[in-house]
């Protein structure tokens, strides 16, 4: 297994990059290969660990991704003949590795075979079968190639119950006979649905968590990053995946300045735009433009396009005041059309509220189901930031705290009741603007 951390110089450090940067590739040929995503994944380890006992001593290859492979397949042909039932899929192994030994791609080409390895692995991680929480570990696994330890404290679940959920779902896709091949048609776009859900998930995990001490967990964020470039890399010509990319891009770019000195949070307007990540930023705006450019051809726009211009309007405003909120106003319109919900409905009445007054954002959140939330503190967040701008300090407290009650995130809690304690000790309107969902 790779280590979780590493210490800098370490020689291991340099092999966890090519590993992180190239395990999606080995995993996807070999289960292409053996037809087994298990044992795929094994010969993989195994590859790595022979890399891990070699390299230090050696060099790291020319084409790491190449030695893994060779050495994989090896071990491949090893586990067959020691199984001496599958004397074919030696043969074809051992053509394979003379055909393609030679010719592996440098880190970086776009090898078409490889590239819809990866793909099909994506797919698969994103099996039907299995629950959003398996789909987003088992992608976490195999695709991003982070170790069981990493998913589970990413997750904040045992390293012991994360390694039975991955195993139970890669057991549960080999009960389902679940086929290593790119699905088509109407099945293709629900499994791409799904595939760009479990990246937004991960994201969302890591950008605000859901429990625990620590509001943002960027390692989770950075990895979904990753990750949906690399769809947008293997499906150029999706919109909707470009419209994901752009959306993890620019909300990411927020992530430096989301906590204070002092490790508070701090909320979207009060934040040194200043700080913003302009790198992220760009490519977020390049995959929007990019997206744009192909919805303009008749290509209906999707959930995360719409909300990806949402937050480029943000991005574009070099100060809070210039937030161009009316605009906001209606792409949430829009989105509600499109991807109708009461999350998006909750933002409409912040954007609502922002943009024509108080009282229009609260007509709106009336109009939500706050049962359809479950325990949520979205909707009482959002009805005391309302009531607080409307001037309603003593609703709006006790909003605060319903909200606050609801958390099971310290950081968010401690938000929330520094603002019901600031309606209950002060009788005007508070500069501090609403906070819907995660700035």
């Amino acid at each position: 297994m790779v280590p979780a951390e590493t210490r800098p110089g370490d020689p291991n450090q340099a092999i966890y990059a090519a590993w992180r940067a190239e395990s999606a590739r080995l995993v996807g040929a070999l289960t292409r290969m053996t037809r087994d995503v298990s044992l795929a994944e094994d010969l993989a380890q195994d590859a790595l660990v022979a890399a891990l006992e070699q390299w230090p001593a050696t060099r790291i290859p020319d084409n790491p991704v190449a030695w893994l492979m060779t050495t994989a397949k090896r071990r491949a042909i090893d586990h067959f003949r020691r199984a001496d039932s599958l004397r074919r899929k030696v043969a074809e192994l051992e053509h394979a590795r003379g055909r393609q030994e030679e010719t592996m791609p440098d880190v970086g080409s776009q090898v078409d075979y490889i590239e819809d390895d990866v793909l099909r692995l994506i797919f698969l991680s994103c099996h039907p079968t299995l629950t959003p929480e398996s789909r987003a570990a088992l992608t976490l696994r195999l695709v991003g190639g982070l170790t069981t330890a990493e998913i589970a404290r990413g997750f904040l679940a045992t390293e012991s119950t994360m390694g039975q959920r991955i195993s139970r779902a890669k057991k549960t896709l080999s009960e389902a006979h679940a086929e290593f091949e790119l699905p088509t048609g109407p099945e293709r776009t629900e499994r791409l649905d799904d595939v760009m859900a479990v990246i937004y998930l991960i994201f969302n995990e890591g950008y605000t968590a859901t429990t625990g001490e620590e509001w943002m967990r960027p390692d989770l964020a950075n990895e979904a990053i990753r990750l949906a470039r690399m769809l947008a890399a293997l499906a150029p010509d999706e919109p909707e995946v470009l419209g994901l990319q752009a959306l993890l891009e620019i909300q990411g770019s927020r992530m430096p300045a989301r906590l204070d000195e002092d490790g508070a949070p701090v909320l979207l307007e009060a934040q040194d735009r200043n700080l913003w990540d302009q790198l992220l930023i760009r490519r977020g705006m390049a995959a929007l433009e990019k997206a744009g450019q192909l919805t303009a051809r008749g290509t209906p726009v999707g959930r995360y396009f719409l909300q990806a211009s949402i937050a480029a309007q943000h991005a574009r405003a070099v100060r809070a005041e210039d937030t161009n909120w009316c605009r906001i106003a209606e792409l949430y319109d829009v989105l509600a059309r499109a991807a109708p919900g009461p999350v998006v409905e909750v933002n409409r009445a912040v954007a609502y509220g922002r943009a024509y007054g108080p009282g229009a954002g609260l007509a709106v959140l009336e109009e939500v189901d706050g049962d359809s939330l479950g325990g949520s503190p979205l909707v009482p967040s959002v009805r005391g930031d309302l009531l607080e701008r409307a001037g309603l300090q003593a609703q709006a407290r006790d909003a605060f705290i319903e909200a606050a009650s609801r958390t099971a995130n310290a950081g968010e809690r401690t938000i929330l009741q520094r603002r019901a304690d600031r309606n209950r000790s002060r009788g005007s309107d508070s500069d501090v603007p609403p906070q819907p969902t995660k700035a």
